[in-house]
């Protein structure tokens, strides 16, 4: 996870570099970022695993830099696992870089990884050991995507707006800090010049008895049912709802297929598999939101007795065994890129798996009503 001032990993490009054993992947690795961030040996397979390092490259900004192991790997059963490992990396990758040493039969791995590549839709680039490595960053540089990609608040506040971010502190909650959304929803309102005003639930009232009506107001959807609450007894005219995790929702592109999933809910059957993911790995607590929040609020929607699966981090199932789940539930998704999130959500299309994200789902357990395409929740 990124330290406090760092950029977030689903904000960096990532790069990574394939290619066979002894191609030179690690050598230019370490060349790319003027690091010893990767091993060099002449002994090949000397990268096992995907190894990453995070940092910021002139002229490429905040990157993440992958080096794999070789495509080319034939030690038996783990040198198939090896290939396997270094193949997933192009689901997460922005761009692929092959390093050809111009050795005789890098052809037909390399179209092989080719066909890959397209499946995914990564972008690739080739390196020729020789190349300036300068001229590599440039070509990177680009191909980057002129278009910013979308923020949590575009179409919802502009310059001298107010909104009200409600950050419950509960056991739950990081010490000293606040949670990666919360912080990217405050610097947005900075890039935008509009006012922030952040409180807990029990200080929203006094808050709101300064704000006109229409203001925006977004919490952590752990505490929809409290907000909401607040709202309505408020006598000073509608506000604006909405929560971190439906923001993302929207900036991901995922809204809509949320907004199905969550239709889907009562289709549901006692003894149904539900898949419920994580993109970040973390300690589990008393009340998790995952493990326990989720599934509490899926009894309490469709009075149905469920099974439950369990994923975080890079792992991403839609089965426990050979059972397929009939719904799945994942997390807003802060730490994953946008690239990431749509593959997973794809993956449950795919499927035919109906899927929301926890925001939606605990607005529907909160007895909150829609949400619109703008990502804002009735109340």
């Amino acid at each position: 996870m990124a330290g406090l001032n760092e950029t977030p990993s689903s904000e960096r490009l990532k790069i990574a570099f394939f290619g066979l054993r002894n191609a030179g992947k690690s050598t230019l690795v370490n060349a790319f970022t003027g690091q010893s961030a990767a091993i060099v040996s002449d002994v090949p397979g000397t990268t096992t695993d995907p190894v990453s390092k995070a940092m910021e490259i002139a002229p490429l900004g905040p990157c993440t830099i992958v080096d794999t192991a070789g495509l080319d790997d034939d030690s038996g059963e783990l040198g198939a696992m090896r290939v396997k490992r270094s193949l997933e990396v192009l689901a997460t990758a922005d761009i692929a870089v092959w390093v050809d040493a111009g050795l005789g039969e890098a052809s037909r791995f390399y179209e092989k990884f080719l066909s890959e590549c397209r499946a995914r839709g990564t972008v690739v680039l080739e390196y020729k050991r020789g190349d300036s490595v300068e001229e590599l960053k440039r070509k990177i540089s680009a191909l980057r995507v002129v278009a910013d990609e979308p923020r949590l608040l575009d179409g919802l506040v502009k310059k001298g707006d107010k909104i009200i971010c409600v950050c419950p502190i509960d056991a739950s909650a990081p010490k000293g800090r606040l949670i990666l959304p919360q912080v990217q929803l405050i610097r947005e309102c900075l890039d935008l010049h509009a006012t922030c005003l952040v409180c807990q639930v029990e200080e929203l009232d006094e808050v709101l008895a300064h704000q006109e009506e229409g203001t925006l107001v977004v919490t952590d959807s752990q505490a929809f049912r409290r907000v909401s609450s607040v709202l309505r007894a408020f006598k000073g005219g509608r506000m604006r709802l909405t929560s971190f995790s439906v923001l993302f929702a929207r900036r991901q592109g995922v809204l809509d297929l949320c907004r199905e999933g969550l239709s889907k809910l009562r289709a549901l059957e006692d003894g149904d598999l539900v898949a419920i993911a994580e993109g970040c790995s973390h300690h589990r607590q008393c009340n998790d939101i995952g493990s326990v929040q989720i599934p509490a609020a899926l009894k309490a929607l469709t009075g149905k007795n469920l099974e439950f699966s369990f994923s975080s981090g890079k792992g991403f199932s839609l089965f426990s065994g050979d059972r397929k789940a009939a719904l799945a539930v994942h997390c807003g998704g802060c730490m994953l890129t946008r690239r990431e999130t749509l593959r997973r959500f794809e993956i449950c299309r795919s499927e035919g798996v109906p899927v929301v994200n926890y925001g939606m789902l605990l607005a529907a357990a909160g007895g909150l009503g829609d949400v619109n395409s703008q990502a804002l929740v009735s109340y």
